[in-house]
């Protein structure tokens, strides 16, 4: 058996070479209970650990938010990679010989595009390190990049480079390396010319920053204009590698930093990244050149319980920067604003103030999301005239209203009520009340709260994630299919018993698919190995379903009897389904006064519920 273009014994080495508990300890801070290892999930954010590592099995299940499966799949989930890209990464670390790069036509046309991709965008990063550190071309840039303040040092950090004025530079290395340039184009490295053929540089005269995904590998580029040519910044566009909505820059170095920390500090740009970063804030990202979106906000939030939005003290990093906050604590995230006075960016304080002030004065005292979106919100009235303040408080009540817990609502409505003491506090909480009792009634799913009130760290959760994580009664035969899953996982005589007796004739479909893969990994194996057989599945939801089931374990007073018992009871469910359909049937034709018909119908139903008496 083969997974893509993976052998089987390299996956069964690196489960092997490396273990769990060790692997998700790099992330997660795990602690001994019992048999299990037990921490906060770092995919959802919460107070109380419901993340367990089962070093026994190799597997790991969160029962908050229910993702689950092998080593694998968390290096996946945690870092962003593909499947391929998770066993590369762990085969590498473990020392295990990458020879499965040759079976090329095992792989996809879109997985070769992309590893010839990343191979020319590396090639690229380092041509215009070189470029900018060692030739005449780079010098005016570098002596650009000292007058901002960025050091040698820095520029190898982030591995800064610099593409020269020529058309042509990088189309003529990629020549004589023998890639190809149509591929080049569709990666967005080169451009075709407008006239005639061939091809032509797209960063011409610009420093370049190389863009890296989760792993560190470069996908893309950022180029800045030293001179007045537009647009001031130019970035790759999307491509197969690539995606602007999906990706932060500086994301690969600055993780370890922000799980640490459990904070991450949101730029708008590449250099008050790099400065930052001198300054010591090694938790620092940005968008590039794009808003913030959900998927963005979705990977900080995976990573750090804070943000800490850091963009330019002009209008529009303002009004960027208070449209950010709904995306982030809808994640659940917690957010703060650094406030940067007379509209400089982080790069001018930095440059007037000093790297110390810039962390003491406008990074440790960023203002609570509540609060600048209050000062926000404010500018836009005239506080001295009386029409304009009152519609200014209506404004800043409403905001208020918005806020889930009641000890904070209480908290700014007050010092609202100090900063204007000629209006009076009751009449605000008034005001208060009854945006709040008109919001719940608005509200269409009644009395299903958008929070989850028990974990204050999950402000902002929707009513549906809340609904979801809510139990419901399955049916009898749905538990029976997964305690039998939960057996076969652990012996392989009950797993050829009941591929005998019940096959694929489970009633639940991803039951059935979990069946049928115990099947063939049984054909394949002769010892049962919950990680090993996880490994097989190379599917988030039935990893997860997988992981779930195994956790159950192969007790619960099982015997042959008790399993025998459950394949009958299965087996029942589409007979019985069957009597429930024909006995809507038979009403259906009495309503329509077929009694001949509701007759047959009546005699049918008998015959079926002797058989089900008899199964």
């Amino acid at each position: 058996m083969r997974y893509g273009r993976i052998p089987e014994e390299v996956i069964e080495a690196v489960l092997k070479r490396h273990d769990i508990v060790d692997v998700i300890g790099r992330h997660v801070h795990l602690s001994k209970q019992g048999h299990y290892m037990k921490g906060l999930c770092p995919f959802h954010s919460e107070k109380s650990p419901s993340f367990t590592v089962t070093p026994e099995k190799q597997i790991y299940r969160c029962f908050g938010c229910n993702v689950g499966g092998n080593l694998i799949r968390f290096v996946m989930e945690i870092e962003g990679l593909s499947f391929s890209e998770a066993v590369t990464k762990l085969a590498e670390e473990a020392d295990i010989p990458i020879t499965w790069e040759e079976a090329s036509e095992e792989q996809t046309e879109q997985q070769q595009e992309k590893a010839v991709l990343l191979k020319a965008y590396d090639f690229a990063a380092k041509l215009y390190h070189y470029i900018l550190g060692n030739t005449e071309q780079g010098k005016v840039a570098k002596g650009y990049l000292a007058s901002r303040g960025i050091s040698d040092k820095l520029i190898d950090t982030f591995q800064i480079g610099y593409a020269p004025a020529m058309w042509d530079t990088l189309v003529q290395q990629l020549v004589k390396r023998e890639f190809d340039l149509s591929l080049m184009e569709k990666g967005g490295l080169i451009s075709a010319k407008h006239e005639g053929t061939g091809y032509v540089d797209k960063f011409r005269e610009r420093i370049m920053f190389p863009i890296c995904d989760a792993a560190g590998k470069v996908i893309a580029f950022g180029g800045r204009s030293m001179g007045d040519a537009q647009p001031k910044y130019l970035n790759s566009p999307e491509s197969a590698l690539f995606n602007k909505s999906r990706t932060m820059y500086n994301l690969h170095l600055a993780r370890p930093n922000m799980r640490k920390l459990q904070q991450a500090v949101l730029f708008e740009g590449y250099v008050d990244v790099i400065k930052a970063w001198e300054a010591g804030i090694s938790n620092g990202v940005a968008t590039m050149g794009t808003a913030l979106t959900k998927e963005h906000a979705a990977l900080l939030n995976r990573n750090a319980d804070q943000i800490v939005v850091c963009y330019d003290g002009d209008n529009a990093g303002q009004s960027a920067a208070f449209k950010s906050i709904p995306l982030l604590e809808e994640t659940g995230s917690r957010v703060t604003v650094a406030m940067l006075p007379d509209g400089k960016d982080p790069d001018d304080y930095v440059k007037q103030y000093g790297f110390d002030r810039f962390v003491r004065e406008i990074i440790e005292p960023a203002v609570p999301s509540m609060k600048y979106k209050l000062l926000y919100i404010r500018k836009n009235f005239k506080l001295h005239e009386d029409g304009d303040r009152l519609r200014y408080l209506q404004s800043a009540v409403k905001l208020i209203s918005e806020l889930h817990s009641p000890m904070e609502r209480e908290h700014y409505l007050k010092q609202l009520a100090s900063e204007f003491p000629d209006s009076s506090y009751e009449a605000m909480k008034l005001d208060l009340h009854e945006i709040l009792l008109q919001s719940e009634k608005n509200r269409p799913d009644g009395d299903n709260k958008p929070i989850l009130w028990n974990n204050v760290m999950n402000n902002g959760r929707t009513a549906e994630r809340t609904r979801k994580k809510t139990p419901s009664l399955l049916p009898a035969y749905h538990n029976a299919e997964r305690l039998i899953l939960a057996v076969m996982m652990h012996d392989r005589d009950v797993c050829a018993h009941v591929e005998e007796q019940l096959g694929d004739q489970f009633n639940v479909e991803a039951h059935a698919v979990l069946a049928a893969y115990l099947y063939a990994y049984y054909a394949q194996n002769a010892e049962p190995d919950a990680s090993r057989y996880i490994a097989m599945l190379q599917d988030e939801q039935l990893e997860s379903l997988a992981s779930s089931i195994v956790m159950m374990g192969a007790g619960h007073g099982m015997n042959e009897q008790v399993i025998d018992d459950y394949i009958r009871q299965i087996r029942k469910v589409p007979m019985q389904e069957e009597i429930e359909r024909k006995k809507e049937e038979r009403v259906r034709a009495e309503r329509e006064g077929d009694h001949l018909r509701a007759a047959q119908i009546a005699i049918e139903i008998i015959a079926l519920e002797k058989r089900l008496k008899s199964t």
